[in-house]
């Protein structure tokens, strides 16, 4: 069995490779997965939200960046398999959007 495999459908689980920094930098910001760090439950939730907020931004940067690489292939209206993976890009980005705006109202009423 690979180590994808062995992850499927599995809880997110710290490992001694990724950080809580690492994440926020990937843009991870699932409070879920980043309360799996064990410095994040240390954290206020002023911090946290911080963190969440740096997380969203980077994820959407990562976002727009893999829709501008797709967008601009060579011979891109010969391949209609990436036009597929630009609207999956698009349906992330409203995800997004959506999980900002909770994570928001969430974190306004501390």
């Amino acid at each position: 069995m690979e180590e994808g495999e062995k992850l499927k459908g599995s809880k997110p689980q710290t490992t001694t490779t990724m950080t809580l920094q690492k994440a926020i930098d990937m843009g991870e910001y699932d409070p879920e997965y980043l309360s799996t760090f064990p410095e994040w439950l240390n954290l206020s939730l002023h911090i946290q939200f911080q963190y969440i907020r740096e997380a969203l931004d980077n994820r959407h940067r990562h976002l727009i960046t893999q829709w501008a690489e797709i967008n601009n292939m060579l011979d891109f209206s010969l391949k209609p398999h990436l036009a597929d993976a630009l609207g999956n890009i698009q349906k992330q980005l409203k995800k997004l959007d959506r999980d900002r705006e909770k994570l928001y109202l969430e974190y306004s009423h501390e």
